[in-house]
């Protein structure tokens, strides 16, 4: 089984345009949706459509619209209480796949919300292979919450406790990754947070060149970080690890909806370590998720029949992570 925790959870509107979105002027939507969202919550959607077990945990009060559509897609969940609604996202999508999104700022996160987060990963954790801890941090939430989740959840499981993966951005990244008793088995960035968090380079170099990509995720890796998954956009995806670094990329395809294809490569990296894949097939199938995802409408994920690994080429870098 794999948790996952989203602190800051939302429910995700959707709405496509068949024109380019013109400022201050009224449009009709081709169509328009809602999704439970956050990137916790996006990755145990697209478990679920895959047949893999997962449970969310997340802060919400009984009755939540967001809580009615996991039900309604079956995604097993676990809440603590919010005292309050739980924040709402809006996505704009046009026809070249450009994608706007305004996002709410959350429900502010009381220590004795994280303490009951931490309860329920000590209660089912040792049952879990992993637990993903996603998206941004909601107000009040300290910047290294996601290393005192590890951290205490380590402690009280010991060597029953399951491998941990972190995908956010900016000050919650550095906060995930500054203390070396807590560092995790895995982080999602993009090229433009790996960038931010090693303080070198810029996004579009990163994306551009998938061996700088490697070097700086070499860095992390060499300070006991177990391995960094670097999505480049269009450039594929690279897989930093202590045994070695690979680069993927997909054929093409037409863009729909960029929001959530970062969730789905780690989803498909993540069923695929489910099945023991070694890293460079965890690798592929991140990326064929990540791009089934991009093929498809606002935040809805692939199920693993509606990716294509086939259609994606690996190759392995000349870059190894080397110890301090």
């Amino acid at each position: 089984m794999i948790l996952t925790v989203t602190l800051n959870p939302s429910l995700d509107r959707t709405v496509e345009l068949p024109s380019p979105l013109r400022r201050g002027a009224v449009q009709r939507a081709d169509g328009a949706r809602q999704d439970a969202g956050g990137k916790g919550v996006n990755i145990s959607r697209a478990l679920r459509v895959s047949g893999v077990p997962t449970l969310a945990v997340l802060p919400g009060d009984p009755g939540d619209p967001l809580l009615a559509e996991l039900a309604a897609a079956q995604v097993p969940y676990e809440t603590v209480p919010a005292g309050a609604p739980i924040r709402s996202n809006i996505t704009i999508t046009e026809p070249d796949g450009t994608t706007t999104k305004i996002n709410a700022p959350g429900t502010p996160l009381l220590p004795e919300h994280l303490d009951a987060v931490v309860e329920l990963l000590v209660q089912h954790g040792a049952d879990a292979s992993w637990v993903v801890l996603a998206g941004s941090l909601p107000p009040g939430a300290p910047e290294d919450v996601y290393a005192r989740i590890v951290r205490r959840v380590r402690s009280a499981l010991g060597e029953r406790a399951p491998r941990f993966a972190v995908d956010t951005s900016g000050a919650a990244l550095r906060g995930a990754t500054a203390a070396d008793d807590a560092l995790p088995d895995l982080i999602k960035p993009n090229g433009e947070e790996l960038a931010e968090l090693v303080g070198a380079h810029d996004g579009e170099e990163l994306e551009a060149d998938p061996e700088l990509a490697a070097a700086t995720a070499a860095a992390l890796v060499a300070r006991g970080l177990g391995a960094v998954l670097t999505t480049l956009g269009a450039g594929g995806a690279v897989l930093t690890a202590a045994e070695g670094s690979w680069h993927a990329v997909h054929e093409p395809v037409a863009v729909r909806s960029t929001v959530g294809a970062g969730d789905s490569s780690l989803s498909g990296y993540l069923i695929a370590q489910e099945r023991g894949d070694a890293p460079p097939e965890c690798l592929r199938q991140a990326v064929a998720s990540g791009s089934a995802a991009a093929a498809l409408p606002g935040t809805r994920v692939p199920s693993l029949p509606e990716t294509t690994p086939e259609a994606v080429t690996v190759r392995e870098l000349s870059v190894r992570a080397a110890a301090d």
